[in-house]
């Protein structure tokens, strides 16, 4: 007669294999849940995408021009309409490479753009940095300003040496730091407020 390698082994030994296996089967469904969650909190924290960007020269400095293609996610939407202001800022860096030492930053500009509702006049309100101020009916026209914003100045004209090729890194993040205080805490914690696009770089080579 034959034995197998289990009846082998003594009682306690094959008890505690059993209670091994039935444990492992027990808990492998929590770790893949968990490994799943944080690859979905990972998904979420680059759900803003930057359609295009471009740096072009003018009389009053070097303009940023950009767009990006996102929407909010239903934590965001019920948040803004329950009076909580958005913030959202972009952040803009021109590098130039130097061979016998570090790059050399030239120019590093953030500038924000914030929505809010009004519930009493049920309007959305933009601002860019404080000032630029416009008002809308709807979310979908509020949020055309922040995919959309206007040309933004990051340096004047006499900051890029011409001929010089310049590494632009771009991002666009949702700025929790701005909340208010008590929102700040909660928002750190919560996933829906995770928005963020990837750093973008492209070369730029003033005339």
């Amino acid at each position: 007669m034959n034995l197998t390698q289990s009846a082998l082994l003594p009682s306690p030994a094959r008890s505690l294999t059993t209670g091994g296996a039935r444990l492992l089967r027990s808990v492998l469904p929590w770790l893949l849940a968990v490994l799943l969650a944080c690859s979905t909190l990972t998904a979420r924290a680059a759900e803003i995408t930057v359609s295009q960007a471009s740096i072009e020269a003018s009389d009053q400095g070097y303009r940023l021009s950009v767009s990006y293609d996102f929407e909010l996610n239903r934590g965001l939407e019920d948040a803004l309409s329950r009076g909580v202001p958005l913030y959202f800022t972009t952040e803009v860096q021109l590098t130039r490479r130097r061979w016998y030492w570090f790059d050399e930053t030239s120019v590093s500009a953030t500038r924000t753009v914030r929505v809010s509702y009004n519930v009493l006049t049920r309007q959305y309100h933009t601002a860019i940095s404080g000032q630029l101020q416009q008002s809308f009916s709807n979310l979908e026209d509020a949020m055309t300003l922040i995919r959309r914003p206007p040309r933004w100045i990051i340096a004047d004209s006499n900051t890029l040496k011409a001929g010089d090729a310049y590494q632009v890194g771009l991002r666009m993040r949702l700025d929790v730091a701005q909340l208010p205080k008590p929102f700040q805490v909660n928002a750190l914690n919560n996933s829906d407020w995770r928005l963020s696009s990837d750093w973008i770089e492209f070369t730029y080579k003033p005339e």
